[in-house]
Protein backbone atom coordinates (compact mmCIF):
# COMPACT_ATOMS: atom_id res chain seq x y z
CA UNK A 1 0.00 0.00 0.00
CA UNK A 2 1.38 3.50 -0.72
CA UNK A 3 0.39 7.02 0.40
CA UNK A 4 1.51 9.69 3.12
CA UNK A 5 0.05 9.30 6.52
CA UNK A 6 0.02 11.60 9.23
CA UNK A 7 2.17 10.46 12.54
CA UNK A 8 0.57 8.15 15.23
CA UNK A 9 0.55 8.73 18.46
CA UNK A 10 2.53 6.33 19.18
CA UNK A 11 5.46 8.14 16.80
CA UNK A 12 4.57 11.32 18.59
CA UNK A 13 5.42 10.09 21.91
CA UNK A 14 8.93 8.78 20.31
CA UNK A 15 9.48 12.16 19.16
CA UNK A 16 8.92 13.11 22.82
CA UNK A 17 10.37 10.57 24.70
CA UNK A 18 13.77 11.31 22.69
CA UNK A 19 13.69 14.76 23.16
CA UNK A 20 13.44 14.20 26.77
CA UNK A 21 16.41 11.79 26.60
CA UNK A 22 18.17 14.86 25.67
CA UNK A 23 17.32 17.30 28.46
CA UNK A 24 20.10 18.00 30.94
CA UNK A 25 20.10 15.36 33.34
CA UNK A 26 19.95 17.66 36.15
CA UNK A 27 16.58 18.58 34.76
CA UNK A 28 15.75 14.63 34.17
CA UNK A 29 16.84 13.58 37.49
CA UNK A 30 13.59 15.41 38.62
CA UNK A 31 11.48 14.47 36.00
CA UNK A 32 10.46 10.45 37.20
CA UNK A 33 6.92 11.31 38.31
CA UNK A 34 6.10 12.90 35.25
CA UNK A 35 3.50 10.97 32.86
CA UNK A 36 3.40 11.69 29.27
CA UNK A 37 0.68 11.14 27.44
CA UNK A 38 -0.40 12.14 23.65
CA UNK A 39 -4.11 12.62 22.71
CA UNK A 40 -5.42 13.87 19.49
CA UNK A 41 -7.52 16.73 21.55
CA UNK A 42 -7.52 17.89 24.99
CA UNK A 43 -10.92 17.18 26.18
CA UNK A 44 -13.57 19.37 26.31
CA UNK A 45 -13.38 20.59 29.80
CA UNK A 46 -9.56 21.18 29.93
CA UNK A 47 -10.41 23.28 27.12
CA UNK A 48 -13.44 25.23 28.88
CA UNK A 49 -11.14 25.81 31.71
CA UNK A 50 -8.68 27.38 30.06
CA UNK A 51 -10.97 29.52 27.97
CA UNK A 52 -9.97 27.69 24.77
CA UNK A 53 -12.61 27.18 21.66
CA UNK A 54 -11.09 26.11 19.20
CA UNK A 55 -8.99 22.53 19.79
CA UNK A 56 -6.58 23.24 17.79
CA UNK A 57 -5.08 25.84 19.78
CA UNK A 58 -3.65 24.03 22.45
CA UNK A 59 -0.50 21.37 21.30
CA UNK A 60 0.44 20.49 24.90
CA UNK A 61 -0.70 21.31 28.71
CA UNK A 62 1.04 20.55 31.91
CA UNK A 63 -0.90 19.24 34.76
CA UNK A 64 0.45 19.58 38.29
CA UNK A 65 1.84 21.54 40.46
CA UNK A 66 5.34 22.54 39.62
CA UNK A 67 8.14 21.31 41.64
CA UNK A 68 8.87 24.66 43.50
CA UNK A 69 5.10 24.51 45.04
CA UNK A 70 5.31 21.17 46.07
CA UNK A 71 5.09 20.59 49.70
CA UNK A 72 6.47 17.42 51.92
CA UNK A 73 2.85 18.14 53.13
CA UNK A 74 0.79 17.92 50.05
CA UNK A 75 -2.20 15.90 50.31
CA UNK A 76 -1.29 12.67 47.83
CA UNK A 77 -2.16 13.67 44.30
CA UNK A 78 -2.24 12.43 40.91
CA UNK A 79 1.20 11.99 39.43
CA UNK A 80 2.16 15.33 37.20
CA UNK A 81 1.43 14.80 33.67
CA UNK A 82 2.48 16.23 30.09
CA UNK A 83 -0.09 16.14 27.23
CA UNK A 84 0.47 16.12 23.89
CA UNK A 85 -2.22 16.92 21.37
CA UNK A 86 -1.70 15.37 18.41
CA UNK A 87 -4.03 17.31 15.66
CA UNK A 88 -2.81 20.08 16.49
CA UNK A 89 0.69 19.36 16.38
CA UNK A 90 0.21 17.79 12.99
CA UNK A 91 -1.46 21.29 12.21
CA UNK A 92 1.00 23.45 13.20
CA UNK A 93 3.46 21.17 11.32
CA UNK A 94 1.65 21.28 8.25
CA UNK A 95 1.05 25.28 8.29
CA UNK A 96 4.76 26.10 9.78
CA UNK A 97 7.24 23.68 7.85
CA UNK A 98 8.89 23.17 11.24
CA UNK A 99 9.97 19.95 11.82
CA UNK A 100 7.88 18.07 13.19
CA UNK A 101 11.10 16.93 15.58
CA UNK A 102 11.78 20.29 16.31
CA UNK A 103 7.97 21.11 17.13
CA UNK A 104 7.51 18.59 19.31
CA UNK A 105 10.88 18.92 20.94
CA UNK A 106 9.85 22.87 21.57
CA UNK A 107 6.29 22.02 23.10
CA UNK A 108 7.86 18.93 25.70
CA UNK A 109 10.00 21.65 26.66
CA UNK A 110 7.84 24.30 26.67
CA UNK A 111 5.46 22.12 29.09
CA UNK A 112 8.91 20.68 31.35
CA UNK A 113 9.37 24.14 31.96
CA UNK A 114 6.19 24.58 33.48
CA UNK A 115 6.96 21.07 35.37
CA UNK A 116 10.03 23.13 37.19
CA UNK A 117 8.70 26.73 37.24
CA UNK A 118 10.52 28.42 34.65
CA UNK A 119 10.76 31.28 33.56
CA UNK A 120 10.45 32.05 29.49
CA UNK A 121 13.59 32.89 29.07
CA UNK A 122 14.64 30.09 30.79
CA UNK A 123 12.23 27.67 28.59
CA UNK A 124 14.10 28.74 25.63
CA UNK A 125 17.50 28.38 27.42
CA UNK A 126 16.67 24.55 27.89
CA UNK A 127 15.40 24.55 24.35
CA UNK A 128 18.61 25.64 23.48
CA UNK A 129 20.26 22.76 25.07
CA UNK A 130 17.74 20.22 23.87
CA UNK A 131 18.65 21.25 20.63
Amino acid sequence: MTGTFAPSADQIEALARAALARIPQAFRDHMGNVALFVEDFADDATLDSMGIEDPFELTGLYHGTPIGEKSVSDIAALPDRIMLYRRPLLDEWVETGVSLEALVTHVLVHEVGHHFGLSDADMHALEDAVG
